[in-house]
């Protein structure tokens, strides 16, 4: 096996050395509510068929940059500026035909979605005939100038991470950020300053120890693999993947190439997924990937930083996706998810602990940004942040004002509600 040093200089990972295990404690700050004027509407998005939810499903207010996503559960929370009552809202999610309906259909709460499954046959008629995998994804790359956004912009975008130990939350820790997002042909990394933030960790119930997860929001912005495309798909690379086409499909409507991909080299943990590229316009719109970790040691040298002594940690299963929009013709960054298992086993116990890791990010908000001073007006954040760590404490619901945020899922917002009945009792 290689020499996971030469491994690494070779090849750059995703989430390189970012956990870490250690006993911390937490602070509690209170923040102001927001003055912003705005309405909230909240609701769910249904499959039509069997009234099951459906998750990642992107709600957009057409001619604005406003945006949100569904949770696992199928809900959504959309807030939209107080004046805008004649607006129209867009959803779409891979499999279902997109659905555009007047701002007047939603509700403050209770709004239900139904959307259709995608039944129409794709065939290659349909399509524009490519037939070599490879040289369309080369041909994905060698666009990204012309398909993707050409003009530095500031996106306000909603975080949220959470590290359960079986099936219980231990860890909360939620953002709203401000994105300095550098051109697709730039080769400047984007920046992040924390516009609002708030935690919480209950390290009762993590016995000895505390998983945290080291990077924070960088961990779903550095998933655009159209920016940083030295993570997984570095131009000069694709020869050492191997590529093919799995059955097209449609997203918002247009038709998309599916491409399997998977590292040639199994010596080491190697990255398979798909690719859903836009068939007109040869742009990636969609990635779906795992990285596999069957190689305990080599995973563990890659992705744990510090551990207790007499234990034994690595990654069981590594996954990603990443989203991209479109406005006026060109592409951008939408929505990034990580999911991460990990396993603790102790030499003198019998049974070992099981963690889960989820981190998310949506872009909610952009606008774009002429100017050259963002960096000397905000406080940047670290690309190695440890939100438990740097963050302030928890803060009831009007701490976010009028910003979107991705609706916690059930088992979140039990926590969440717990939370504030311990507040309220103090």
């Amino acid at each position: 096996m290689k020499q996971i040093e030469n491994y690494l200089n070779g090849k750059t990972h995703i989430l390189v050395l970012i956990f870490s295990l250690l006993i911390v404690s937490m602070e509690a700050v209170a923040f102001q509510p927001s003055d912003v004027k705005y309405v909230e509407y909240r609701g769910e998005v249904v499959n039509a068929r069997n009234s099951r939810p459906i998750s990642s499903a992107y709600l957009a207010l057409n001619n604005s940059n406003i945006s949100t996503i569904t949770n696992a559960d199928g809900e959504f929370s959309l807030k939209v500026p107080e004046d805008l009552t004649e607006a129209t809202v867009t959803v779409s999610v891979l499999g279902f035909q997109s659905k555009t309906l007047p701002l007047s259909y939603f509700k403050s709460a209770n709004t239900t979605i139904e959307l259709e499954e995608t039944v129409e046959e794709l065939t290659e008629i349909s399509l524009y005939k490519a037939t070599n995998p490879n040289l369309l994804v080369k041909e994905m790359l060698a666009k990204k100038d012309e398909n993707y956004l050409s003009d530095q912009s500031i996106m306000t975008s909603f975080y949220r991470e959470t590290i359960k130990k079986g099936w219980s939350n231990v860890s909360l820790s939620e953002a709203v950020v401000k994105i300095y997002k550098s051109p697709y042909n730039s080769s400047k990394k984007d920046l992040v300053s924390l516009y609002k933030a708030r935690k919480s960790t209950d390290y009762n119930k993590l016995d000895t120890i505390a998983l945290k997860l080291r990077g924070g929001p960088f961990n779903t912005l550095y998933l655009d693999m159209m920016k940083y495309t030295e993570y997984v798909l570095r131009p000069e690379m694709i020869d050492s993947y191997k590529f093919d086409f799995d059955d097209p499909a449609k997203i918002n409507d247009r038709f998309t190439y599916v491409v399997n991909f998977t590292e040639i080299d199994k010596s080491d943990p190697w990255y398979f997924g798909k690719l859903f590229i836009d068939a007109e316009t040869s742009t990636l719109v969609k990635a779906e990937y795992s990285l596999n970790v069957d190689d305990k040691d080599a995973a563990a040298a890659m992705f744990v930083k510090k551990k207790p002594n007499g234990s034994k940690v690595y990654p069981t299963e590594l996954t990603y996706q990443v989203d991209y929009a479109q406005n006026d013709g060109k592409w951008h960054y939408a929505y990034g998810k990580a999911q991460m298992d990990y396993v603790v086993n102790w030499k003198r116990k019998i049974f070992n602990s099981k963690y889960k890791i989820n981190s998310e990010m949506v872009v909610t908000d952009w606008q774009e940004y002429a100017g050259n001073d963002w960096k000397k007006s905000v406080d940047l954040i670290n690309p190695n942040i440890v939100m438990v760590d740097d963050v302030a404490g928890f803060s009831d619901s009007e701490f976010w004002g009028s910003n979107n945020i991705i609706e916690p899922e059930k088992s979140i917002q039990n926590a969440i509600d717990k939370i504030k009945r311990k507040m309220d009792d103090k």
